[in-house]
C-alpha cells in the first residue's frame, strides 16, 4: 500500500545584534542575527519540524530541547541531519517546500546556496528543495524588521517493508 505523509513546520526568531544570521545552513551578511538557544537557524528548524511531523515523531523541542545545555549554540543543520538519519530507514523524502519571511535583508541572492546546502543535508537533489522569500509588507514583527519567520512542508513516502 502506498503511504504518503506530509508534515508542516514553523519557526520564528527575534532579530538581535551580536549574532550571525544563518538560514538553511548559509550565513547571510546582516547587521543582526536570530536570537535562540542554538544557532537559531529558523529555516532548518521549520524543515526539521516538517520532517518530524510527517514521520509522526513529534517536534524539534521534544528531540532537542532548549533546556538542554548540549544544544546551546548547536549547528541546526547537524540536528536536521540527525532527523534525516532517523526517518530515512522507513521513509523516502520526496520534497521540501519552504518560505522565509523577512523584511530584510533580501533573500533572493542567497536562495540558490540555501537550496544546495539543504539538499546536501536532506540527501536529495536540489530540484526537490524549494525555498521562497516574502516580506512582511512592513506589518507585524517581520515587517517591522524585528523577526524572521519560516514555514516548511515536507512530503515523505513510506518505503516498502
Amino acid at each position: 500500500m502506498l503511504e504518503i505523509r506530509t508534515g508542516l513546520g514553523y519557526d520564528i526568531h527575534r532579530l538581535t545584534e551580536g549574532r550571525r544570521l544563518i538560514l538553511g545552513g548559509v550565513e547571510i551578511p546582516c547587521t543582526h542575527g536570530l536570537d535562540g538557544h542554538s544557532d537559531a537557524d529558523a529555516l532548518a528548524h521549520a524543515i526539521t519540524d516538517a520532517l518530524l511531523g510527517a514521520a509522526g515523531l513529534g517536534d524539534i523541542g521534544t528531540h532537542f530541547p532548549d533546556t538542554d545545555a548540549a544544544y546551546k549554540d548547536a549547528d541546526s543543520m547537524k540536528l536536521l541531519a540527525q532527523v534525516v538519519a532517523r526517518i530515512t530507514p522507513n521513509y523516502e523524502l520526496l520534497n521540501v517546500d519552504a518560505t522565509i519571511k523577512a523584511q530584510s535583508p533580501k533573500m533572493a541572492p542567497h536562495i540558490p546556496a540555501i537550496r544546495r546546502r539543504l539538499a546536501s543535508v536532506l540527501g536529495i537533489e536540489a530540484a526537490r528543495v524549494n525555498v521562497k522569500a516574502k516580506t512582511g509588507e512592513r506589518m507585524g514583527p517581520v515587517g517591522q524588521g524585528d523577526a524572521i519567520e519560516t514555514e516548511a512542508v515536507a512530503t515523505l513516502r513510506r518505503k516498502s517493508r
